[in-house]
């Protein structure tokens, strides 16, 4: 399995416009034990308090990400709460050569740490987001790695998460975290590549179930559609169900249309 991920992970960043995202990441492979820090630029909007949230202004002001790696809405974190626009720092923590958790912070600096530590310093944004996702590849517990790399600044990173999501060689829990990202991407194209994988009816069935899940949380004039093909056309009768609980979740009127005509026919 682990020599697969090294291929999928090869597969994933061959189209690097140069070595340095290899040698990054080859970097961040290199050490055995302790902690590998690095930073990087932050896209517009997003910002945190270095500690325990980051906010993604593009979402709202009580729209914010906890540490269990999820957006979340809530009043705990206002905008009177301090909040830096960047850098992004990352914490790979590994052990034995493997890494065993990854932390995600924006704003602030490093505090001393009791645990050795590799710090790689700042790097350019690109740079890290391809590192990053290709160590999701390799790692199963670094899936808080592709969250790291979407808020990075100016990449386009969805094309990647999408291989990523599709790979059989990768760690379940690693690939349902790309679909869930893809989801928050914008564009037909990242919709379209949803709907792709909740349509294959080889693909393994928690990606499907999650891709089903993402293609929900997409804008409804996106989002809707293809929900209602999967409920109508699909001839898997798991992905037809998943689709009509989150269409019944959309309070989208096109919903109610397609439950009557279900109901019609049966």
């Amino acid at each position: 399995m682990r020599a697969l991920s090294l291929v999928a992970a090869a597969m994933l960043l061959e189209c690097a416009p140069d070595a340095a995202q290899n040698a990054l990441l080859d970097r961040i492979r290199r050490v055995d034990e302790g902690v590998v820090r690095l930073s990087y630029a932050v896209r517009d909007g997003i910002c945190g308090d270095g500690a325990t949230f980051i906010r993604d202004h593009a979402r709202g002001e009580e729209n914010y990400i906890s540490f269990e790696g999820r957006w979340n809405r809530s009043d705990r974190y206002k905008a009177d709460r301090v909040c830096e626009p960047g850098p992004a720092r990352v914490a790979i923590h590994k052990s034995g050569g493997m890494v065993t958790r990854v932390n995600v912070y924006v704003g602030r600096t490093w505090d001393r740490s009791e645990t050795e530590v590799t710090d790689l310093g700042e790097v350019a944004a690109a740079e890290a987001a391809r590192a990053l996702i290709g160590l999701a590849a390799l790692e199963r517990r670094a899936g808080k790695a592709i969250f790291a790399s979407t808020i990075a600044d100016s990449v386009v990173i969805w094309p990647q998460l999408l291989t990523l999501a599709k790979n059989d060689d990768v760690a379940i829990s690693v690939r349902k975290d790309a679909v869930f990202w893809i989801s928050q991407a914008a564009g037909d194209a990242a919709t379209k590549g949803l709907a792709d994988l909740a349509e294959n009816d080889r693909e393994n069935r928690d990606v499907r179930d999650q891709a089903v899940f993402a293609i929900s949380q997409r804008p409804a004039d996106e989002g809707v559609p293809v929900l209602i093909r999967l409920a109508k056309t699909n001839p898997d009768p798991s992905v037809r169900r998943k689709a009509l609980f989150w269409l019944g979740q959309s309070d989208d009127p096109r919903a109610l249309k397609v439950f009557e005509e279900i109901l019609t026919k049966g």
